[in-house]
């Protein structure tokens, strides 16, 4: 068992280096359509509607977002899917915070997985972020960390198939990225996403640096605006218990799917839907 604290290193699977910049691995998850990091997709937009900015999680990349980028610009939203560099929340949420306020206008933030943490941090005090939308993703309140959440109630088999890789950069800095090795990753990861989709994706997965998943949140946007949260009920990543107990804390919108914690890949339709919600929620409210 690879343990999450103290990972060992071993023989990396998947025969990829460690990630150490914010640049997107290209087609981890093709479907139809594309979302470039950091680029506004606003051809089909109507005025008035508010720009979704979506946020991946670790072990994937923007393009994870393709689904449900094509159905939310089918139905006139403007949408940007960041590049997350996955070095830790407070880096993480600097980097998010630099596409926000290059985005003109109301907001809606979706975070997926760790993104969760990272939206959590980014949107505090950005009064254009109008609402939050957290998918199969953390929710944590200041001085909670990743693995802490995970490791609150049981169900989470990530830290079995995990892989680590030790890295140094030209400074002198040292890490450990962690991957998910290939042949466990549809099981663990995306269970309900065609093989081929998914043994794609785990070739060109990016890596989270594991002293992310240590880092404490020091800030929390969704106890100050209004929450929407999509629980996976068949999730290995974070235990549906987990999911449930942030939901209930943010006291969000919730909705239940019976997906794995690739939902954003299997339902993009039930994603786009819970974000327009939040759209439109948002907006009447205001």
């Amino acid at each position: 068992m690879v343990s999450i604290k103290g990972v060992c290193t071993r023989r990396l699977v998947t025969g990829v280096l460690p990630a150490v910049t914010a640049g997107v691995a290209l087609g981890a998850f093709s479907l139809a359509g594309s979302a470039s990091g950091a680029q506004q997709e606003a051809a089909t937009s109507r005025p008035g509607q508010p720009t979704i900015v979506l946020e991946h999680g670790a072990f994937a990349d923007a393009s994870s977002w393709n689904g449900v980028v094509g159905e939310l610009r089918r139905d006139g939203y403007p949408v940007v899917a960041a590049a997350n560099p996955l070095r830790g929340p407070a880096y993480d949420a600097a980097a998010l915070r630099g596409v926000l306020d290059h985005v003109k206008g109301p907001k809606i933030v979706v975070g997926h997985s760790y993104g969760g943490n990272v939206i959590s941090a980014a949107a505090t005090d950005d009064p254009q972020v109008k609402a939050l939308v957290y998918v199969a993703a953390f929710l944590p309140a200041p001085g909670e960390s990743a693995l802490e959440l995970t490791d609150k109630y049981p169900g989470s088999t990530l830290s079995d198939t995990l892989d680590p890789v030790p890295y140094t950069l030209p400074d002198g800095t040292t890490g450990t990225d962690l991957y998910i090795q290939q042949d466990k990753y549809r099981h663990q990861f995306a269970a309900d996403v065609p093989r081929a989709t998914a043994d794609l994706a785990a070739a060109t997965q990016r890596p989270v640096a594991q002293a992310a998943l240590e880092e404490k949140a020091t800030s929390a946007a969704w106890k100050h605006k209004p929450v929407w949260d999509i629980v996976t009920t068949q999730d290995l990543n974070i235990p549906p218990a987990v999911q449930r107990y942030m939901a209930r804390r943010a006291h969000a919108h919730t909705t239940e799917v019976a997906a794995s914690h690739a939902v954003a890949v299997s339902h993009p339709h039930r994603v786009a839907d819970v974000i327009e919600q939040a759209a439109t929620g948002s907006v009447t409210a205001s």
